[in-house]
């Protein structure tokens, strides 16, 4: 997945922002302002993903692309080498599922806007 494939899946997403809050490089979604998903826009390569940590040891342990994350929490953040990921269908449901679990944790109110479309 390229860099403008992981965007545009990205953006697509209730309640997406893109934002540049740690430097000019690292460009990072957020859900309703929390973090779900990072990659370095200079150097495009791999992508931070937030994820349950049971399946993050299992995707670990199936596939050296994926490894704990880099400058993250190693226990519920991962690394995939997004260029070099050969599953589409898998990548695009890791991000799924960070954007879920961000979801997941939002107060109701949040909930409720989201469900709106905001």
């Amino acid at each position: 997945m390229d860099i403008e494939e992981y965007r545009n899946y990205c953006v697509t997403k209730t309640g997406v922002t893109e934002e540049f809050p740690f430097d000019s490089k690292t460009l990072v979604f957020k859900v309703m302002g929390k973090m779900f998903a990072l990659c370095n826009v200079d150097d495009y390569r791999t992508i931070n993903l937030k994820c349950d940590p049971e399946w993050a040891i299992e995707l670990r342990t199936t596939n050296s692309l994926v490894q704990p994350g880099y400058h993250m929490n190693k226990k519920h953040w991962n690394t995939i080498d997004a260029l070099n990921f050969p599953d589409g269908e898998l990548l695009r449901k890791m991000i799924d599922h960070s954007y879920d679990l961000v979801v997941a944790r939002l107060p109701k109110i949040q909930k409720e806007a989201l469900k709106k479309g905001l």
